[in-house]
């Protein structure tokens, strides 16, 4: 029991320090807890544990998410904001509730195509962040409908673990023209609709295999995120803003190649 809490614990900081950034939390979950022998019933954990991630970014965007809203009676430009989030977050939305079992019992299942997905993502990451485009949209409020769409379908790629959610949705916010910042920001927002969907649906699915020791560690993941989360939402807009999304590809990659080889050594 205090082993299984501890690396909650540790799952639970892992979740807050990457949700947000392009590496793929889900992908990190999964393979950190497959070679720590950690025992997740109907993998219900590595979701529910996502939503003390939300509640650090709607604590740290709560009073630029009340002039949104309260403006939007009479604010065309917050209206248009809040529709470009809703229409992108229906796409995953729909295909997270009908891919929902392949997703829990086959691809949350199998670490090589998670390692495969991480080095993937970071060669396209590497290469978007490197091509020389200068951005159509500077502020994310700034993003068109067709353009939060056209974001929402990427996001739909993230349903395979190791994609990456924020990962998908910065990659598609560049290849439109949003700055790095608009493309982080937007992927924040997006997340929200996003997150507490997975969070509400897996719990409806789910809820009733999860036993006290599992809700314990669940409890101990959920609070480890959102602290960790707490800070990584403050540092990462000013970080990509100058120094872009090079570091995360990297990281993605490296991740990827070690995990393949520790699977071809333990399995």
């Amino acid at each position: 029991m205090q082993q299984d809490t501890i690396v909650a614990a540790f799952l639970g900081l892992l979740e807050g320090l990457t949700e947000f950034i392009p590496v793929s939390s889900t992908g990190h979950l999964l393979l950190a807890g497959h070679f720590l022998g950690f025992d997740s019933p109907g993998r219900a954990f590595e979701v529910l544990i996502q939503l003390g991630a939300i509640l650090a970014i709607l604590g740290i965007y709560a009073g630029r998410l009340w002039r949104i809203f309260s403006s939007a009676p009479h604010d065309p430009k917050a209206r248009r904001f809040i529709g470009a989030v809703l229409l992108a977050f229906l796409p995953a939305a729909a295909v997270g509730v009908l891919a929902h079992d392949i997703i829990k019992t086959v691809l949350f299942e199998t670490p090589a195509l998670i390692a495969v997905m991480l080095i993937l993502g970071g060669i396209v990451l590497l290469f978007v962040d490197r091509i020389a485009t200068r951005p159509r949209y500077a502020e994310v409020e700034d993003l068109p409908l067709r353009v939060a769409a056209g974001i929402g379908a990427i996001q739909c790629l993230a349903m395979v673990p190791g994609v990456s959610r924020s990962g998908a949705t910065i990659v598609g916010a560049l290849l439109m023209g949003a700055s790095k910042r608009a493309a982080a920001e937007f992927s924040f927002f997006l997340s929200m609709p996003t997150m507490v969907g997975a969070f509400t649906y897996d719990l409806y699915k789910t809820g009733a295999v999860l036993d006290a020791a599992a809700w314990m560690n669940v409890a101990v993941g959920f609070t480890c995120a959102f602290v960790a989360a707490v800070f990584v939402v403050k540092w990462l807009l000013n970080y990509v803003s100058r120094r872009g999304y090079g570091l995360f590809a990297w990281w993605r990659i490296i991740v990827g190649i070690v995990a393949l080889l520790g699977l071809s050594l333990v399995g």
